[in-house]
């Protein structure tokens, strides 16, 4: 079937228009057995022709039939012009107008002055009877006109979800996006950070004048290579939902390790509520990370302490270092670390928080309710 409709529709209009024509004068000669006034001939040309333009002036075409239709008892063109009318309008008290003239006229008989003579009664079934052939080309033509706008409808609707389908994959790639922003700020510039701070320590401590300058080779490469992440990470942060797991993750058990390879003078104290989730372990770790990050770049000398806490309500860590003793090593920031602190604490319903601290350094803390574990 569908083939078959593929088929027709590769037909040309000129050509249906054209054999509807030709059925039309058929339709007439057959009607008038070969007989007839050049006046009905007349009638009969401007009906059949017209139908050649019955896609643009549909009510016009219609109209032109009636003549004919009025000499004679066709079927073609009357039909035609009706079904083409009601497939592209959606005026119906018009629709219902044209069916009733083309029955009224059908049902006259020429010369007018014989219409109402005989019986009454079979010129009313004649007028049911062709209003009901006039109905039938008026209702199909609407069932094609319902038929092409559900049809359109089902292509918006597709287009529709494409389009939909298409925002959640963005979705979706921007909430990785701003996971790996974070991901690659946690852990990257952690491990980039020390090497520079190592670096210039190096730097000033060796007295070898090779050693000297590769150790401000390294950390002139450690800071070049902090402010091309913070350029990645910028391209890469984008508005994204909650954080999708990655694996392997930092958990409480890798706190320890982490403390011991800071480089940082740092205590450990407290403990968490035990059983808290996944993701609350993560981001403990990763606030623990970034504030000795921060106080490896900031505060060169410094001493930190950590401190895990809970009570009833809430649990968190709280990272407290000292005044620096030393002026720190330059290094690119863009903010993006407590940006990213700030966020995984919103995921946990807490807050966090980073000030300074009379003595001269630096506090960062992380609270957030027990239930929402």
């Amino acid at each position: 079937m569908s083939t078959g409709r593929a088929l027709w529709r590769r037909v040309p209009h000129w050509a249906v228009d054209g054999g509807l024509v030709v059925l039309a004068v058929l339709d007439a000669w057959i009607n008038l057995y070969g007989e007839g006034t050049p006046l009905v001939w007349a009638c009969v040309a401007l009906g059949s022709t017209a139908l050649f333009l019955r896609r643009r002036f549909p009510l016009a075409v219609f109209l032109f039939t009636l003549p004919m239709t009025l000499f004679m008892d066709v079927a073609v063109a009357p039909i035609t012009a009706l079904y083409t009318l009601a497939a592209s309008t959606r005026n119906r008290p018009m629709l219902a107008g044209c069916a009733l003239l083309n029955a009224g006229v059908d049902t006259l008989v020429w010369p007018l002055s014989d219409a109402f003579d005989g019986d009454r009664t079979w010129t009313l079934v004649q007028f049911v009877y062709t209003l009901a052939t006039a109905v039938a080309p008026v209702l199909f033509g609407q069932l094609v006109q319902a038929r092409h706008d559900v049809a359109r409808q089902l292509v918006e609707v597709e287009e529709a979800r494409e389009h939909e389908r298409a925002l959640h994959a963005q979705t979706v790639l921007a909430s990785e996006r701003a996971q790996l922003a974070r991901e690659m700020h946690d852990v990257v510039s952690h491990q980039v950070s020390l090497i520079a701070v190592q670096a210039g320590a190096m730097q000033v401590a060796a007295k070898d004048l090779d050693a000297r300058e590769a150790a401000r080779t390294i950390r002139t490469l450690s800071a070049n290579t902090l402010d091309e992440l913070r350029h990645m990470v910028t391209l890469l942060r984008a508005s994204g939902g909650r954080e999708t797991a990655l694996t392997p993750q930092p958990t409480l058990a890798d706190l320890q390790k982490l403390i011991a390879n800071s480089g940082i003078e740092t205590t450990l104290a407290g403990e968490l509520p035990a059983g808290i989730s996944t993701t609350a372990q993560r981001t403990v770790y990763r606030t623990v990370q970034e504030a000795l990050t921060n106080v490896r770049k900031h505060a060169p000398g410094a001493r930190a302490e950590v401190r895990l806490w809970h009570d009833a309500h809430h649990f968190g860590v709280t990272v407290t270092n000292t005044a620096p003793t030393r002026p720190s090593v330059a290094l690119p920031s863009a903010h993006h670390g407590l940006v990213g602190l700030k966020e995984r604490a919103e995921l946990l319903d807490g807050i966090l928080t980073a000030e300074s601290t009379p003595q001269g350094g630096y506090k960062v803390e992380l609270r957030a309710p027990a239930r929402s574990d």
